[in-house]
């Protein structure tokens, strides 16, 4: 995201000569050569996770759905007849701790999804992953084995 300066940098730079040089710094450099060949086209990304974001979306997903419980996280799953991406939800209940520690529990949970999912890609169902006391202290590794276990316990589809 840029933003615009207060000032306009040659008007900031007339103005003090110690904003000169923070002024011209403010300026966008042409990063690429004029006679350099554009980069070739990438092949797509893999298609991003959606998220669950909805109360509702989370209580089907508890409801219809079946649980994998594991030391470090509760994981419940629902399958979609669509072949589209997964889709996660996270949720950390207040027995957990305050705020901040639901928070750490939360984020620990939403990068070891993204690690595993960015090597072995899933589809068709939605997820629910949730914070336990132990997530907080888990091991990192052993996190993500968990989450990985219990996605072979669900049965949930995963592309290698």
């Amino acid at each position: 995201m840029d933003f615009a300066p207060a000032w306009r940098p040659l008007v900031a730079a007339k103005c003090s000569p110690t904003a000169a040089p923070r002024a011209a710094s403010g300026c966008r450099r042409n990063t690429v050569a004029p006679n350099q060949a554009p980069d070739p086209p990438r092949e797509p990304a893999p298609a991003r996770p959606g998220r669950l974001k909805r109360r509702a979306e989370f209580l089907r997903v508890a409801a219809r759905g079946r649980k994998a419980p594991t030391p470090g996280l509760v994981l419940q799953a629902l399958a979609r007849p669509d072949n589209a991406p997964v889709r996660l939800g996270f949720t950390v209940t207040k027995k957990v701790g305050n705020a901040v520690i639901r928070n750490r529990t939360r984020r620990r949970l939403r990068e070891a999804a993204r690690l595993l999912l960015r090597d072995h890609p899933a589809a068709g169902a939605d997820l629910v992953l949730v914070g336990r006391d132990t997530t907080r202290a888990r091991p990192f590794p052993l996190l993500i084995e968990d989450l990985a276990k219990s996605l072979a316990k669900l049965g949930v589809r995963v592309r290698s």
